[in-house]
């Protein structure tokens, strides 16, 4: 997606999709008035952001290469640093949906420690069973989906029942993403996969665990299986709205603007012609590629070529 395009499509999501899901839930909406949980936004957030994904990126198509060759990581580290800044700010994220520096935050940061572990070593156990190897890469998305999946109950379920959320939200991630890569559906960072489906399981798992020792609604495991009918009406009207909502401002921005780069634009890499500049040197592998308005290809571009 062009720049410009992008701009305007996400500030129109943020007010039109994004703003009225919040009030649903957060905001004393018709979800909130049904009893639906969601703590710091398993639904608001993950679920609706998934679904606006899966139908942008059909929307899209895939990018120039995909499934023609392999588009890896540029730095396993710097995943690694990413995923651990997350997890650090995710306490935040969770901790400070109480509002205050109460129990409550208290018990949301716990259990936003506990249960990406738990998907964590899940998620290793499954990549060798089914490759034989433990990735890095694989270890990062884990963590991610465990803070998903624990984000709608943070603080309405117990330690131990987040240990379980993040187990059990591992198998549903992990086999959508082996889905996903045997499609042409070119999600470049599995947002589908990984905030779809783990927000979607972690809505429904918490009107499984919730409790109101802890702050919540009883839930399934209480004796009150309402409340994980509840949580699946929650995740139904959001992926509904979000899919609706999502191509309805796809079409308006594509009718005012072209959305897609073109091919050549794609083949140099986007940084250069939508940005002017570039995210590597060639010393670190990359291969310049001077643009059309450029006089001349200076020495630095001939030797990376």
């Amino acid at each position: 997606m062009r720049f410009g395009p992008y701009l305007a499509f996400i500030t129109l999501w943020a007010l039109t999709v994004y703003a009225p899901v919040a009030h649903w839930v957060w905001g004393g909406g018709w979800l909130a008035r049904l009893g639906a949980l969601d703590f710091a936004g398993g639904t608001v957030v993950h679920v609706n952001a998934g679904v606006g994904a899966l139908v942008a990126a059909i929307f899209l198509g895939p990018r120039k290469d995909y499934g023609r060759q392999a588009l890896l990581p540029h730095s396993v580290p710097l995943v690694l640093l990413g995923s651990s800044l997350l997890w650090f700010g995710w306490f935040g994220f969770n901790g400070g949906s109480a509002l205050g520096a109460n129990a409550s935050a208290a018990l949301a940061f716990v259990n936003t420690l506990l249960a990406p572990m738990a998907t964590l070593i899940v998620w290793l156990l499954l990549d060798l069973a089914r490759t034989g190897k433990a990735t890095a890469v694989g270890a990062a998305t884990g963590i991610v989906v465990g803070l998903v999946a624990i984000t709608p109950g943070a603080g309405f379920v117990s330690p131990m029942s987040a240990v379980a959320i993040g187990a059990l939200a591992a198998l549903p991630s992990y086999y959508a993403i082996q889905w996903r890569s045997r499609t042409r559906l070119d999600d470049s960072l599995d947002v589908l996969s990984a905030h779809g489906v783990g927000g979607a399981f972690g809505a429904l798992l918490t009107g499984v665990f919730a409790a109101r020792a802890w702050g919540g609604t009883d839930g399934l495991l209480s004796g009150h299986p309402a409340q994980l009918a509840r949580q699946a009406a929650a995740v139904l009207a959001t992926a509904t709205y979000s899919a609706v909502g999502t191509y309805a401002l796809l079409k308006l921005v594509g009718f005012m603007a072209t959305m897609r780069a073109g091919r050549k634009e794609e083949g140099v890499g986007m940084d250069v012609p939508q940005h002017g500049e570039e995210a590597y040197t060639s010393g670190e592998g990359a291969i310049l590629v001077m643009t059309d308005r450029a006089p001349a290809m200076d020495m630095r571009t001939r030797e990376a070529r």
